[in-house]
């Protein structure tokens, strides 16, 4: 027996009305490994990941993955590079590393960010999985649930997977031809400052957006800076695509005016995804704790990547390489909106994307892209439907199509087979009205192969 006036111990927990509930419904009293956490609510699978079984045969063109196309990489003078940095390096590169990052590859990356003006200081880079791996760190550091975060409206699935797993509040802000309106930024601001909200930071894509495809133009930018700084909003540049510039323009970077930007940059799409090694260029009371956060998540990234890609921009022309790339891309947006035009049904609509990956398509009233999505698959084409791009839900008449990967002749042949199934579908809205609703869910997911 225990004493009355024994003190409590910290095992000896009162049971409220809510713990008990909430016992319930995370399995407390049944299984262990239901009892997640909260914020794994906001998590949800890719809608093009419960397809991909069907969606990866090689019967069905998939306009749906950011995958680049490396057919064009020099495989085997890589090769040599690989066996080489075994054999002379191999003690260093397969030992665990800097959590911040091989010192040489953050001076090389501020070489390449100096071709969109970018002055960075190695000091200030920080190595990661991908960019995406940093932009997870970024949130996790930054966001508190329910903090605010603004976005473009549509805007990369990656971004609204990680704030949705950290319980942000996203605000979209919408595009148009000219990228991230101003206006209505200032418009949003001002709703969120009457509230007494300050938003913890501007996510933009500026630079040929996924996936809308639109470009920030250069007069936009320093207004963008300046509202920003008027509301005391910081920004996250992320910028993948930026030296991918179908007519040789290279962008400034966002990084260029002003230093406190947050950067965020990637070797998968200028060299090899497989790689996984992207970066962020952060100010220094950022960098530390980005490094910490680093830390916890992967100790440090992996040392063989980086010394690779480090000597892969030291020994090769990596600037005619993005060159190549860029004209294998160009041929092939070429080929798709060719087929666009071609193919498609009246009251669709779409950009030309001056570089990147993708094209962002609307269709005629009526059509829900998410509940087409399993027909078009049936039809041997596949899509991102556009609500997946959405933390509200917008987004149910557009979808975007990736020309980056397939051949241009297997993307005039989905785009036909696309039309096929538009024209099918719109034949039932004009019959009943609307088309079947989606079984999918909708809103933020987490990212794949299949979104990113």
């Amino acid at each position: 027996m225990t004493s009355p006036d024994r003190p409590q111990q910290p095992t000896d927990l009162p049971v409220t009305a809510a713990a008990a509930a909430a016992a319930r419904t995370t399995g407390r009293a049944g299984n262990p490994t239901e009892r997640f956490a909260t914020r794994t609510g906001g998590m949800t699978a890719s809608e093009i990941r419960a397809l991909f079984a069907v969606a990866s045969r090689p019967e069905v063109v998939s306009l749906a993955g950011g995958m680049p196309n490396l057919a064009a990489l020099p495989l085997q003078s890589l090769s040599g590079e690989v066996a080489e940095l075994v054999a002379q390096d191999g003690l260093t590169a397969l030992q665990y590393g800097s959590a911040q990052g091989v010192p040489e590859l953050r001076e090389q990356i501020c070489d390449v960010m100096a071709e969109e003006g970018v002055e960075g200081d190695p000091n200030d880079v920080v190595v990661t999985v991908g960019s995406q791996m940093a932009l997870d760190l970024l949130t996790r550091i930054f966001v508190d649930p329910g903090d605010v975060v603004i976005a473009e409206g549509p805007s990369y699935v990656g971004a609204l997977g990680s704030f949705a797993a950290y319980q942000a509040r996203v605000v979209h802000v919408a595009m148009d031809e000219h990228g991230l309106v101003p206006e209505l930024l200032t418009d949003a601001l001002r709703s969120l400052a009457a509230q007494g909200i300050t938003p913890k930071f501007l996510y933009t894509i500026p630079n040929f957006h996924n996936p809308a495809g639109v470009t920030l133009s250069i007069e936009r930018r320093p207004r963008i800076l300046d509202i920003c700084r008027e509301y005391g909003v910081m920004v996250v540049e992320d910028n993948p695509y930026g030296l991918l510039g179908f007519s040789g323009e290279v962008y400034p970077s966002l990084r260029s005016y002003d230093s406190d930007v947050i950067y965020l940059g990637s070797f998968s799409k200028t060299f090899a995804s497989g790689l996984r090694v992207g970066w962020a260029l952060v100010p220094p009371l950022v960098r530390d704790r980005l490094v910490l956060a680093a830390e916890s998540a992967t100790l440090c990234p992996p040392s063989f990547t980086q010394m690779l890609v480090s000597r892969y921009l030291a020994h090769h022309d990596w600037r005619s390489q993005v060159k190549t790339f860029t004209e294998n891309y160009r041929e092939r947006r070429d080929a798709m909106l060719a087929a666009l035009e071609t193919y498609l049904p009246e009251g669709c609509s779409w950009n030309v994307p001056d570089g990147g990956f993708f094209v962002w398509l609307t269709v005629p009233e009526g059509v829900d892209t998410k509940a087409m999505l399993p027909r078009a698959v049936t039809a041997r084409v596949a899509y991102a439907s556009g609500t997946g791009f959405y933390a509200d839900g917008f987004g149910s008449r557009q979808l975007r199509l990736s020309f980056c990967y397939p051949t241009p002749e297997r993307i005039t042949e989905g785009v036909r087979r696309l039309a096929a199934v538009l024209e099918a579908e719109l034949d039932v809205v004009r019959t009943f009205g609307t088309s079947a609703r989606s079984e999918l869910g909708r809103g933020p997911q987490s990212p794949s192969p299949d979104t990113n």
